[in-house]
């Protein structure tokens, strides 16, 4: 059917009574401008809005896209800086990290998560034009989620989407799996990268705590720890010790049909000073935004977190002093490394909560999508506790917003000479040791 062009009066005022923007009525329209929408209707079908939330950032764009159960998920990144060096190798390191199948305390998924670029790449260093990634899905089994078409899982979003959306997509979850994270990852990948190459920045997190096992933080190390620490255990928990008392606890619940949440712990090493800005772009409020939207998030710390309420201003805060290349550093880190909403050069911590997973193999009473009460022992296959899983995925929204606000940074404050008094060349690799930055040779051979 014919579709015909209305002019539609701003908020919906009917055209007797609309008003202007600037709230004169609609006799004023000669005076003062009137704010109009031209619209595209069908006679056929009412105007729907539909609201969207798969796009992350301003200045490094990233759309995440797919479907647990459908033919694949991937990201699409937008903004990529051009002449980095990268391969699909780059990016399938961290997709291996958070692949389902990889031990006992996992979900028994078997996805090979290989990722493929399809764009953004030539001659292997990226155009400066969106990259798009993708990772076929090839172990689906939409069977097992026949009873969850039905009735809504406990704490799961079934029910939440059904109520925005009016309809979803039943097959492991669809959109509000982890599954979805994937694209996070990916393009979190090319986020650390850059974020190594230029700057020298690191991203590590690891897990701190599974259920009531929690990692003591003198154990930890933040300023020699390393990935291979990270990765030497299937709960990724640097300390053997308390690795073997975690994986204990997950496999207690696991023979259960049960699951336990825990404690995902981020530090981020060498960022620049001058990331974040004040009021309502905060570094430390961007952060927990990022870190929250992942799936089965609860709760997010930074710096002293909670414990810093029970100290006094003396003994919470951070003294500074020079440092042996006369740079301004503080003696303590209770700040987390931000002050002010702005990065001032130390480590910088959050800590990130994960509830238990929300579907487990044990019966739990719920309701139909029909209103009617009933029980549900869900099937499919589920991670007894996610956060061994969720570390790739933590540094990955942790990277994608360091490096947003790189460039942002980079724009405001070093579009003209710097005061070399206050201010750091971002570009220094080496600045936390008073060196000169020499780029990778993989980078050189591209300048």
């Amino acid at each position: 059917m014919a579709s015909s062009v209305l002019a539609k009066p701003f908020l919906g005022a009917s055209a007797a009574d609309s008003v202007s923007a600037f709230g004169s009525p609609a006799s004023d329209l000669g005076r003062r401008p009137s704010l109009q929408f031209l619209i595209r209707t069908s006679s056929s079908r009412k105007l729907q809005i539909k609201a969207a939330g798969s796009t992350f950032g301003t200045h490094f764009r990233v759309t995440t896209f797919g479907e647990s159960h459908g033919g694949g998920v991937g990201c699409i990144v937008d903004g990529c800086p051009p002449r980095l060096p990268l391969s699909e190798a780059d990016l399938q390191l961290d997709l291996d990290r958070r692949r389902p199948g990889q031990s006992r305390i996992t979900t028994p998924r078997k996805e090979t998560d290989t990722c493929r670029i399809y764009s953004g790449v030539s001659d292997g260093v990226t155009t400066g034009t969106p990259i798009m990634v993708l990772v076929p899905n090839t172990d689906q089994r939409g069977h097992d989620y026949s009873e969850m078409s039905i009735a809504y899982r406990p704490s799961h979003a079934d029910a939440t989407y059904d109520m925005k959306y009016g309809v979803r997509s039943v097959q492991g979850g669809g959109r509000s799996s982890a599954r979805e994270t994937i694209g996070r990852v990916a393009s979190g990948a090319i986020a650390k990268k850059i974020l190594k190459e230029f700057s020298g920045t690191e991203v590590f997190a690891y897990v701190s705590q599974v259920h009531d096992v929690e990692l003591p933080q003198e154990l930890v190390d933040h300023e020699t720890l390393t990935l291979d620490q990270i990765e030497s255990n299937i709960v990724r928990c640097p300390d053997p010790v308390y690795a073997e008392k975690m994986i204990a606890a997950i496999d207690a619940v696991r023979v259960r049909g049960d699951s336990v949440g825990g404690v995902v712990t981020c530090i981020v090493r060498n960022a620049p000073r001058g990331l974040g800005s004040p009021v309502f772009d905060k570094l430390e409020g961007l952060l927990a935004k990022a870190a929250l939207s992942l799936p089965a998030t609860k709760g997010f710390e930074f710096g002293s977190g909670f414990a810093g309420t029970y100290l006094t201003g003396s003994q919470h805060n951070d003294e500074f002093c020079m440092d042996e290349n006369r740079r301004i550093r503080t003696r303590t880190n209770r700040s987390g490394g931000i002050q002010g909403g702005i990065s001032n050069g130390e480590i910088i911590n959050m800590r990130v909560a994960f509830k238990p997973t929300s579907t487990i193999g044990r019966k739990q009473h719920t309701v139909t999508r029909e209103k009617q009460e009933t029980d549900l022992i869900a099937r499919g296959r589920h991670d007894p506790c996610v956060v061994p899983r969720a570390v790739p995925m933590v540094e990955a929204m942790v990277a994608l917003v360091l490096v947003d606000q790189l460039m942002a940074h980079y724009a405001q404050c070093h579009l003209f000479p710097i005061n070399p008094e206050l201010q750091d060349s971002l570009s220094l690799s080496s600045a936390r040791r008073g060196i000169e930055f020499a780029p990778s040779e993989e980078v050189a051979n591209q300048l």
